[in-house]
């Protein structure tokens, strides 16, 4: 399930390797990164990437099983994610997949 408020997908390449974070809410300061670049949530929870750069961003996710297409993010616009499936989720923003990557890991 996708909700957009704002789009922007992530373009990543390459893993995360930050200790998870538990919180539902990614902030896009400016500064070409996810805040914080990995996060660990309950089944069933929404996350919410708000975009507060002054260039616009997505998150695109880059495992199977959820949409490929980029939720892209003008400047203070967010997008949401309902994640509804136990895993580890890789994401990017595909406008700067070279700086920008993240990870939801989804348990009980």
């Amino acid at each position: 399930m996708v909700g957009l408020l704002g789009g922007c997908a992530p373009g990543s390449g390459g893993s995360t390797v930050a200790s998870p974070v538990a919180t539902s809410t990614v902030d896009l300061p400016p500064s070409y990164k996810f805040d914080p670049p990995a996060i660990a949530v309950p089944t069933g929870t929404t996350v919410t990437w708000t975009n507060n750069d002054h260039f616009t961003h997505s998150v695109q996710f880059l495992d199977g099983g959820l949409p490929g297409a980029p939720m892209t993010m003008d400047p203070g616009a967010a997008a949401t994610w309902l994640f509804d499936r136990p895993g580890v989720y890789h994401y990017q923003c595909h406008l700067h997949p070279q700086n920008m990557q993240g990870t939801v890991t989804v348990g009980p």
